[in-house]
């Protein structure tokens, strides 16, 4: 109490309808108003609430076992009473565990109330994954949705033994041997309440004795259920990161003799995990913890824990050493000699962030325009070598082109709390379509466009476009241009949905044709009774001017062609019927290449009447051109006309 009775509403109210539910509600001997709250909501809801009553287990264990013992459903889900669920959490995992034929399913985790909560596996939604392709690991909490014929095929119950962790040993089974594992991020499922007294069993649980007795029984579980190699070493990874570092937090509050004590069991827990082809999957943080307690080197922990207890209230990146082309952190003991702590433990280079500002993204006929800033976190901008990178999608095909080096005064001012300097990540580019391939054109395709950011023997590739100025368009823009092998198709985009500038060349996303279209509007000509008006929009950006025209053949053979004249972004075609031999006229729009029918005559276009040589002509829709363009062009027979007349 009293998180109780919104703990046990939010299931009750479940949608998934009380006709598909039992609430198993299990006081583990509580003296808070429990038990009389549990009774009261059992008439509220009669005959879907069962209450078992227990004397006081000191722990979640043997209660979550109870209620494990009495459910009766196909699935059950583990809910402490301090949380609460969605309205749908239960309907919406069911559903994904049936549809995909897994047996556990994690609904995403919001914390309240400042409750943190794990995120990095609700990414996104996953249908069916395990615990090796994805972050799911991650989360060994029990609140999850579990297909109960599992639970009961491995005889999983928690054991009783444990304050702390005793969930690692129920769940950790449970992914091993689940037929598949579904990810519900779409949805915020449960929500995880810090208590106002900080109550939560989790929180509250202090010391390293209870972590090292759990600890070591998890790590037997790991090397029995998973064989060496990657697999193991993927999960190896959650228990040498998050483990330590609480057990470690409780370490610096223990008297020294505790502390030794506890930190040569650690190490000797550790030992059969950890492995040194493990550090590249690690961070640098990470490894330098693990040496130091590898090597039972207490009061360096001690002090690295200070250390990073006061990085995580600065608002300052730890800054780096840069020496032949790597970047190491300047933690605690780097190069110190008394310590001879190995440089692999501070090597943050593949972690370096990359930052990037593209303030002009711009095709100005065969030549794409770009300007910007690039540089990496923390390493001061000396010695750039910062270069720009084509990369054709499917066939992997790349050209690095060189850009000119520019001043970005005030970058990084932003961050840091102004720490860095980065005065030299200026950069202008200039990509010629016609000679960017080494002095010849780049082919059809789509060319992603990245800046290969480099400083003081260090680079790193990144995507550009995701930060931009707010100028610099994103939306596709479509450039017909000239070039020695004809008229070509470019468009200058960004990808959904990163936003990164790729450079569609010969219309592999973008097709010329769709940004040429019609109005509807044909008519005589309100200045020229003889004289056709087409109207239409195009949203090309950019085509070469007097090369949209409308191209005209009758019946016999003859030709002709019309400019068409731009009208802010539309056009205007004017055919001056006049011109034109006798005969049915069909056309189309060309420009290049490409071409697109023109619309239909409308039927109740009145004739257009002119004389030619004394004689009259007239031009009118042909009866037999259905929805095309058809115009008949003929001389008026003067016979049949004078006796039409004759008979009215």
């Amino acid at each position: 109490m009293p998180y109780l009775t919104r703990c046990v509403i939010s299931a009750a109210e479940q949608s998934i309808g009380q006709d598909e539910l039992e609430i198993i509600a299990v006081d583990d001997g509580s003296t808070d108003g429990t038990a009389k709250e549990l009774e009261r909501l059992a008439e509220v809801y009669p005959g879907l609430i069962r209450v078992f009553r227990q004397e006081n287990s000191g722990g979640p264990s043997a209660p979550r076992n109870a209620g494990l013992d009495h459910a009766r459903g196909r699935f059950v889900f583990f809910l402490d009473a301090d949380d609460y669920l969605g309205p749908e959490a239960l309907e919406r995992m069911v559903a994904m565990a049936e549809k995909n034929g897994t047996d556990v399913v994690l609904g995403k985790v919001v914390g309240v109330g400042g409750r943190g909560a794990p995120a990095s596996m609700f990414k996104r939604d996953q249908p069916k994954t395990d615990v090796f392709s994805s972050r799911v690991y991650w989360t060994l909490n029990p609140m999850k949705l579990f297909r109960r014929s599992l639970l009961e095929r491995l005889g999983l119950r928690f054991p009783t033994d444990l304050a702390i962790g005793e969930d690692q040993l129920f769940v950790g089974p449970a992914y091993f041997h689940a037929s598949g594992i579904s990810v519900l991020a779409s949805y915020d499922c449960l929500f995880w309440v810090q208590r106002e007294d900080e109550g939560n069993i989790t929180l509250r649980t202090g010391g390293t004795e209870p972590r090292l007795k759990f600890l070591p029984r998890v790590v037997d579980m790991v090397l029995e259920n998973v064989p060496p190699g990657p697999g193991r070493d993927h999960l190896a990874h959650r228990h040498l990161s998050v483990e330590i570092v609480q057990l470690l937090g409780h370490l610096v509050h223990e008297p020294r003799p505790q502390q030794e004590k506890a930190l040569a069991q650690l190490a000797d827990t550790i030992a059969p995990l950890w492995h040194e082809e493990m550090d590249d999957g690690l961070s640098a943080m990470t490894r330098l913890r693990l040496h130091l307690v590898r090597h039972r080197m207490l009061d360096e922990l001690l002090e690295l824990v200070r250390f990073e207890k006061e990085l995580a209230q600065s608002k300052v990146a730890t800054p780096v050493l840069v020496d032949h082309g790597r970047a190491l952190a300047r933690y605690p003991f780097l190069r110190d000699p008394a310590r001879a702590v190995p440089d692999e433990c501070y090597d943050v280079t593949a972690q370096l962030g990359v930052r990037h500002h593209v303030s002009r993204a711009e095709m100005l006929g065969t030549t794409l325009h770009l300007a910007g800033h690039g540089y990496l976190h923390r390493v001061a901008t000396e010695d750039v070598t910062t270069g720009l990178v084509l990369r054709e999608r499917d066939s992997g095909t790349e050209f690095r082109l060189p850009v000119t080096h520019t001043a970005s005064p005030g970058a990084g001012a932003g961050e840091d709390e102004g720490r860095f300097r980065y005065d030299e990540a200026g950069f202008e580019a200039t990509v010629d379509i016609t000679t960017a391939a080494d002095g010849g054109p780049l082919d059809d395709g789509l060319w992603d466009i990245s800046l290969a950011i480099g400083a003081q023997g260090i680079t790193r590739e990144v995507r550009i476009g995701s930060n931009r100025a707010s100028d610099v368009s994103g939306a596709a823009a479509t450039h017909l241009v000239d070039t020695a092998d004809g008229m070509r198709a470019l468009t200058l985009y960004t990808t959904k949905p990163h936003g990164n500038f790729t450079l569609d060349i010969g219309e592999r996303k973008h097709a010329v044709p769709p940004r040429l279209r019609f109005d509807g509007t044909i008519r005589w000509a309100r200045d020229a009774a003889t004289e056709l008006e087409l109207t239409g929009r195009c949203a090309l950006a950019s085509y070469p001017v007097g090369d949209l025209v409308a191209a005209f053949e009758n019946d016999r053979g003859d030709k002709a062609r019309f400019a068409a004249s731009a009208i802010g972004d539309g056009f205007l075609i004017r055919v001056p019927v006049t011109e034109l031999p006798a005969g049915v006229w069909r056309g189309s729009l060309h420009i290049g290449s490409w071409s697109v029918p023109l619309p239909g005559l409308p039927g109740n276009l009145a004739p257009a009447k002119w004389r030619r040589r004394a004689l009259p002509w007239y031009a009118k829709p042909d009866a037999d051109g259905g929805e095309a363009f058809a115009l008949q062009v003929a001389k008026t027979n003067l016979v049949r006309a004078v006796a039409r007349r004759v008979a009215s």
